[in-house]
C-alpha cells in the first residue's frame, strides 16, 4: 500500500463490534480496534505513514486486551504478562510497553502481586515462606517484592500449625505413629524445617487427645 488513500468507509463487524473494518479507496484494506479507530471519519485522507501508525496502535491495543484477559483470569507477575504476550507473537518492545500501561493504570505490579500471592497462600493453602518464595521467583517476580510480601506472612509455626490443622482432618483415624509420620512429611512437602513440622505435629496431636477426650 502506498501513496495517499481515502477513507470510504468504517463498519463494524458483526462477530466483533469492537472491531472496525475500515474501506480505503471504496475497498476494504484492514480493521481496528474501536478505540483505535475513533477519530477516523469517510472522506478522511491517510497518508501511508498514518496508516502504518494506525495498525501499530492497533497492535498495542490487541496485546493490552490480551494481556487485561490473562490478568481477568487471575493475578499475574510482570514476568507471566510478558511471556505470554511473546508466545503470541507480540514483540518485546510491545509487551514493555503494554506492561508500561498497565503498571501506570494500578493493575499490574510485583510488588503488588506478590503480596496477593502470599496472603492467597496463607490464607487458602499454607505453606512455609521458603516454598512461598520460591513458587515468586519461579514467576520471575523480584527479589525486593518477594522479601516485603514475606515480611507480611504469619511466622513459620503459626503457618505450619494452620497447615496441619487442615491436613490432619483426614488422618486422626491413625495410629500416633503413622498420625505422625504422615504429618511430618506433608509440613515437609510444603517446605517447613524438621524442627518446626516435629513441633506441630506434637502440638496437633495434643489437641486432638484433648477434644477426643483419649490419654
Amino acid at each position: 500500500m502506498d501513496g495517499i488513500h481515502k477513507v470510504t468507509g468504517l463498519k463494524a463487524q458483526k462477530r466483533n463490534p469492537e472491531r472496525i473494518n475500515v474501506y480505503l479507496d471504496g475497498e476494504y484494506a484492514f480493521s481496528l480496534a474501536r478505540i483505535v479507530a475513533a477519530w477516523l471519519s469517510v472522506g478522511q485522507v491517510l497518508t501511508v505513514e498514518k496508516i502504518n501508525q494506525l495498525r501499530e496502535q492497533d497492535t498495542l491495543e490487541k496485546a493490552y486486551q490480551t494481556a487485561l484477559r490473562l490478568i481477568n483470569i487471575r493475578p499475574r507477575a510482570e514476568a507471566e504478562i510478558e511471556k505470554g504476550l511473546l508466545s503470541r507473537g507480540y514483540s518485546g518492545e510491545d509487551c514493555a510497553r503494554v506492561i508500561d500501561r498497565l503498571k501506570q493504570a494500578g493493575l499490574l505490579g510485583d510488588h503488588q502481586f506478590a503480596h496477593q500471592w502470599a496472603e492467597n497462600r496463607a490464607e487458602l493453602h499454607p505453606r512455609s515462606r521458603r516454598l512461598v518464595a520460591v513458587e515468586l521467583r519461579q514467576k520471575g517476580v523480584a527479589e525486593e517484592a518477594i522479601e516485603q510480601a514475606l515480611q507480611d506472612l504469619p511466622d513459620e509455626s503459626t503457618l505450619a500449625y494452620e497447615a496441619a490443622r487442615r491436613a490432619a482432618r483426614k488422618l486422626y483415624h491413625l495410629d500416633r505413629e503413622s498420625f505422625r509420620k504422615r504429618l511430618a512429611g506433608f509440613l515437609a512437602r510444603k517446605g517447613f524445617s524438621y524442627d518446626v513440622a516435629l513441633e506441630t505435629v506434637r502440638q496437633v496431636w495434643s489437641e486432638h487427645l484433648e477434644e477426643s477426650g483419649s490419654s
